[in-house]
């Protein structure tokens, strides 16, 4: 969305874009262990399913990938988009809009909190600390919906390098 505003000096209107802020998550599983959350180290407070801001110059999927080694040391294979979360009001700071991606790890005792996470730890799905931050609670019920058959995961459309 465009906005106008004058400039104070010359009284040219200048125009801003405002548009949401794109970001991706992943819902890390281990059948065993549950899903991957951090207790993010910055406002908004609690707890999160891992992710971050898309950087210029990468693709979604390249972000997704990234942020998982920087937040939870974790190399990531996204097995597909869980769904895309956008309402204006899901972010306290601002607009931000995500692709939510299910990804698997060859690894899942390499899981350790680095970047924004102050903590990162799998959780069995019947037992999720509560509240989760953002619209992260309606995502994972999504994934759910996903282990049961009951809605589909979307193919990524980059290819990822696998991790070296």
């Amino acid at each position: 969305m465009k906005k106008s505003a004058r400039c104070p000096h010359c009284g040219a209107e200048i125009g801003k874009y405002r548009n949401p802020f794109p970001t991706a998550d992943v819902v890390i599983h281990d059948p065993d262990r549950g899903i991957v959350l951090v207790r993010r180290g910055h406002e908004p407070l609690g707890m999160a399913l891992p992710g971050g801001f898309v950087e210029e110059g990468e693709s979604v999927e390249q972000a997704a990938v990234r942020e998982m080694r920087e937040e939870t040391g974790l190399d990531v294979e996204l097995a597909g988009i869980l769904g895309v979360y956008s309402a204006p009001g899901r972010d306290p700071r601002f607009h931000t809009m995500t692709v939510t991606f299910v990804g698997k790890v060859a690894d899942p005792d390499a899981l350790c909190a680095g970047d924004d996470a102050a903590d990162a730890s799998f959780y069995p799905l019947d037992a999720l600390p509560e509240p989760l931050c953002f619209d992260h609670a309606r995502a994972v019920e999504h994934f759910r919906q996903y282990l049961a058959g009951q809605r589909p995961l979307l193919p990524c459309c980059e290819p990822v390098p696998s991790p070296a």
